[in-house]
């Protein structure tokens, strides 16, 4: 193969022109919008590569998968049943605590929690970059995808989207030193930020006061503050906490809890857009106290004045 850059006066002037691209590039994608979408569409036309790029992999699993002996499967197949049992029987112990939470909650007349839709997405390709953590899906606008929507795989959550095309969408994982997000303790409601580090491994929690309540071990959820991320998903657990007395804030790490390095498959989640509790007559009737609502105004539009003759 015929190196790109060799020794000479004209490989130089090939090196020049590639900078001079390469600026150009960068200038037109913070200056143009179009370049934006232009990359949507070379994308589409990617996607197709890429498929055929994952069917070597693809074939080798599912040749694996033909090729297993019967007492693999037969194995497989008794712990397959034992799992069967014990989600049975947890099953049906959710099924009176969820009884309990629903007469707690009309007992202390609290709105219902909505569901979540989502719809699931597998792994296309990776990105090549080594400095950066991405990976692309096969779901793309064509699936109701957006910029910003939140992804998990069955720990946790794994990111969020940040690119879409006609058939693929690339995600931000949380490992990326460029993603963060609003958590909070499972055990005690103190809120953070985990951001990421750039090592699948590990995740730093930010701006931890040296007084605050917070263990090794502990749950770390999405806070659902800045109504990206839904409130209550397990995002990662405290690994490491250091107190360091000559500074105010604490060095905090923490684990991932997705396998971010070896799911295959996601759900994109469709959370419902945020309520307007500003305005809503139903939250101000049930929150404020009657005598108040007595005395305050009407919550209408001041009547529009008459034109002076």
């Amino acid at each position: 193969m015929k190196p790109l850059f060799t020794q000479g006066t004209i490989p130089r002037y090939r090196v020049l022109a590639c900078a001079l691209v390469a600026v150009a590039l960068m200038v037109s994608e913070q200056r143009f919008s179009q370049v934006e979408v232009l990359r949507a569409r070379l994308a589409s036309v990617v996607t197709p590569i890429q498929w055929l790029a994952s069917l070597p992999g693809d074939a080798l699993a599912w040749s694996s998968l033909v090729l297993s002996n019967q007492q693999q499967l037969v194995e497989e197949n008794q712990q397959l049943r034992q799992q069967i049992l014990t989600l049975s029987q947890r099953t049906q112990r959710m099924a009176s605590l969820t009884a309990e939470n629903l007469r707690l909650r009309e007992l202390l007349h609290a709105a219902k929690r909505r569901d979540i839709s989502y719809i699931t997405a597998e792994l296309l390709t990776l990105d090549s970059d080594p400095f950066t953590h991405q990976v692309v899906v096969d779901r793309g606008r064509r699936d109701g995808v957006f910029v910003g929507q939140p992804v998990m795989d069955a720990s946790g959550i794994v990111g969020q989207v940040i690119g879409v095309s006609a058939y693929s969408s690339r995600v931000l994982l949380l490992a990326d030193a460029n993603h963060a997000l609003p958590v909070q303790i499972n055990r005690n409601g103190l809120r953070f930020i985990v951001q990421g580090t750039g090592r699948f491994d590990t995740l730093m929690v930010r701006h931890v006061s040296d007084t605050a309540d917070i263990r090794e071990g502990d749950l770390l959820i999405s806070s659902g503050l800045a109504g990206r991320f839904p409130a209550g998903y397990p995002v990662a657990r405290v690994s490491r906490v250091e107190h360091d007395p000559g500074k105010p804030f604490a060095r905090v790490e923490a684990t991932p809890i997705s396998r971010l390095e070896r799911a295959r498959h996601f759900l994109l989640l469709f959370p419902p857009p945020p309520r307007d509790t500003l305005w809503d007559e139903s939250f101000a009737i049930r929150e404020l106290p009657k005598a108040l609502l007595s005395v305050l105004p009407p919550l209408t539009a001041p009547p529009a004045e008459e034109p002076e003759p």
